[in-house]
C-alpha cells in the first residue's frame, strides 16, 4: 500500500464556514494518517490548506504532478468549489475519489456550517462535464467502517490502474502455431492502453541460460536449493539445474527489458533447445510477483497482473486452463495446468515429477491449490473491443489430477461455460484466493474496458461500492 501515492485535495466554498472546513480537513488528514495512507498534502499552498480558487488549483496541480501521484482524493469539507476541483482533476488524469463528511445537526437557530452533501451533488455533475471519471464514497462520518473500507478499496483500484497503464510484457518466442486462440493485436494494445511487448526469440533465452550457468553459479545454486527445500524433487539433478537456470535467465531478461510480466512459447522448440518444460520455473517467478504465462498468452498475463494488483499483491495468482466438468458435481469445473500456479497457492508440498502425461519431459509442477473463494479474471478482446470477465467460485474436492489443479464450484456452471465459448474469452483464466471483484469492477471505468460477468452480480457489486 505504501507504493500507491494519493494527492489529498480538500476543498471549501466561500459562502460557508472556512473554519469548519479547515477543522474537517484536519480531521480527514488524521484519519488518513491512522490508516497509514501514503498521501501528498497541500497545507503549504495557502494558509488554509484548501482548494477554492485558480491559484490553489495551479499550485496543487504542480505539486501533485511533481510527486507523481497515483490517485486524487477530493474531500469536500463544506459545499466545496466544484469548478476548482474539476479543473484540478482534469489536469492530473488519475483515478479520483470523491467524498465529504456527513453534515452535523443544524444549530439551534436553524443555521448550517457546511452543506457538504449538497456540494457533492454539484461536484459530481461538474466532474461529468469535464469528462473526469471518479469513484464516489458515500457521504459518511470519518470514523465509520464505510469510510475506511472506501479509502482502502480506492488504494487497490489505483494499484490496478497504475499496473495496467505501466505494463510491459516480455514475449519469449511467437505463439505456438496450434494456439490461434491466443492471437493478440500488439499495435492496438499499445495504441489503446500503452501496454508494450518486448519480443525476444527462444535462442536469446538459451544463450542467457548458458551464460548464467557459467557466470551466475551462486544464483543458480540458490534457486536449486529453494526447490530442494520447498518441493519434493523427483527429477535428476541436471534437469533441476536447468530449471533453476531458466528461472534465473527469464528474471534477468524481465529486468533487462523493464517488464513486469512475461509470456513464453512453452512447447515444443524450448524442449529441443534445453530439454525441459518451463512450468516449474514459471511457478517460482509467479511466487516472486512476476506473472509468467504459457503458450504466449499475452492477455492472460495482463489478467494476472490485474487480479493481483486488486489485492496489492497480497495473494499470488494461479493461471489455469479451464478443462472439464467435475464428474459428480454439476456446477463444478476442473482448472489445471502443468504448472503456472504460484507455489504459495499449494495446499501441501509441491512436487517436481519426472513427467506429465501430456509431455514426456521434466519441468512440470504438481499440487492441488488451496481451498477457498477465488476471484476469476480474464482480460480479452477481439474486433477492437476489450472487456474484463470476472466473478467468483469456491474450491471443492474432486478427483486427483496431474499437474497443478483445483476444482471450482460455480453458482451456475453453464453461465460460465457459455461466456468462455461465446467470447471474446478463451479457456485460460487468472485467479486469486480472495474476492476482489468490486475492485476490478471499479477499476474498469478508468481502464477504458467493459466490465463483464458470468453471474448476474453487478447490482450486488454496486451495493457493496455504495457501502451497503
Amino acid at each position: 500500500m505504501d507504493e500507491i501515492k494519493i494527492g489529498f485535495a480538500p476543498t471549501r466554498r466561500n459562502l460557508f464556514s472556512a473554519d469548519a472546513a479547515i477543522e474537517f480537513a484536519d480531521l480527514t488528514r488524521k484519519k488518513l494518517d491512522d490508516l497509514k495512507i501514503n498521501y501528498v498534502d497541500i497545507k503549504d499552498i495557502n494558509s488554509e490548506g484548501l482548494i477554492f480558487d485558480d491559484v490553489s488549483v495551479e499550485k496543487t496541480a504542480e505539486k501533485f504532478k511533481a510527486a507523481k501521484i497515483d490517485g486524487l482524493f477530493i474531500a469536500n469539507e463544506n459545499f466545496g468549489t466544484e469548478y476548482a476541483v474539476a479543473r484540478l482533476a482534469k489536469k492530473l488524469d488519475v483515478p479520483v475519489l470523491l467524498w465529504g463528511p456527513k453534515d452535523e445537526r443544524p444549530a439551534a437557530d436553524g443555521s448550517r456550517l457546511r452543506d457538504t452533501q449538497c456540494g457533492l451533488f454539484a461536484i459530481g455533475k461538474v466532474l461529468r462535464r469535464f469528462k473526469v471519471k471518479f469513484t464516489y464514497l458515500q457521504n459518511c462520518d470519518i470514523d465509520t467502517p464505510q469510510f475506511e473500507r472506501g479509502v482502502l478499496d480506492f488504494i487497490r483500484v489505483c494499484n490496478v490502474v497504475k499496473t495496467f497503464r505501466n505494463t510491459r510484457i516480455l514475449q519469449v518466442g511467437p505463439r505456438p502455431f496450434d494456439f490461434w486462440s491466443v492471437i493478440v493485436n500488439e499495435g492496438e494494445l499499445l495504441e489503446k492502453f500503452n501496454i508494450q511487448l518486448s519480443p525476444v526469440p527462444i535462442g536469446e533465452i538459451s544463450n542467457e541460460i548458458r551464460r548464467v550457468i557459467a557466470e551466475e553459479q551462486d544464483e543458480v545454486q540458490q534457486t536449486v536449493d529453494w526447490f530442494t527445500h520447498h518441493t519434493e524433487v523427483e527429477i535428476e539433478n541436471k534437469d533441476l539445474v536447468m530449471i533453476a537456470a531458466l528461472k534465473v535467465a527469464l528474471k534477468n531478461k524481465i529486468e533487462y527489458y523493464g517488464c513486469n510480466a512475461g509470456v513464453i512459447q512453452c512447447w515444443t522448440e524450448l524442449q529441443n533447445e534445453i530439454g525441459i518444460l518451463p512450468y516449474a520455473s514459471l511457478s517460482l517467478l509467479q511466487d516472486e510477483g512476476i506473472p509468467f504465462t504459457c503458450e504466449t498468452d499475452i492477455h492472460g498475463a495482463i489478467s494476472e497482473l490485474l487480479v493481483e494488483a486488486a489485492n496489492l499483491g497480497e495473494n499470488r495468482a494461479i493461471f489455469a486452463d479451464v478443462n472439464c466438468r467435475h464428474p459428480e458435481n454439476t456446477n463444478a469445473e476442473l482448472l489445471q495446468h502443468l504448472g503456472v500456479f504460484a507455489y504459495s497457492t499449494a495446499e501441501g508440498k509441491p512436487k517436481l515429477p519426472k513427467r506429465h502425461f501430456v509431455f514426456d519431459y521434466p519441468g512440470s509442477t504438481a499440487f492441488e491449490a488451496k481451498k477457498g473463494e477465488y476471484t476469476l479474471c480474464r482480460f480479452d478482446g477481439d474486433n477492437g473491443e476489450y472487456s474484463l470477465l470476472m466473478g467468483t467460485g469456491k474450491a471443492v474436492d474432486g478427483p486427483f489430477n496431474q499437474g497443478t489443479y483445483l476444482y471450482l464450484e460455480f453458482e451456475n456452471l453453464n453461465r460460465f461455460e457459455f461466456k468462455l465459448v461465446e467470447g471474446p474469452y478463451i479457456h485460460h483464466v487468472a485467479a486469486i484466493c480472495k474476492n476482489v471483484v468490486p475492485i476490478l469492477y471499479e477499476a474498469t471505468k478508468y481502464l477504458g474496458i467493459q466490465p463483464d460477468f458470468y453471474d448476474p452480480i453487478e447490482e450486488d457489486i454496486k451495493a457493496y461500492l455504495r457501502g451497503e
